[in-house]
């Protein structure tokens, strides 16, 4: 049975990630930030889930860099 996935849109992944629409293009062509997927030849979107999972992943590297003016 196939699983239902939340995909959103550029709108709202532009407001959770405070990047710029061109920084989040470069990571996704990179790989290292979740694929778009083409919905029709306009409009694109991206899974939810992934989208979390790349929040979460950032949230962990966080913790292991080391901040300006911070202390090891």
């Amino acid at each position: 049975e196939p699983t239902i996935t939340r995909l959103i849109n550029r709108k709202t992944l532009l407001s959770l990630i405070p990047l710029s629409d061109r920084a989040i293009y470069d990571m996704e062509k990179r790989g290292d930030f979740p694929a778009r997927i083409a919905l029709t030849s306009r409009d694109v979107a991206w899974e939810m889930g992934s989208v979390e999972l790349w929040i979460q992943s950032r949230k962990a590297a966080s913790i292991e860099v080391l901040r300006p003016g911070g202390r090891p």
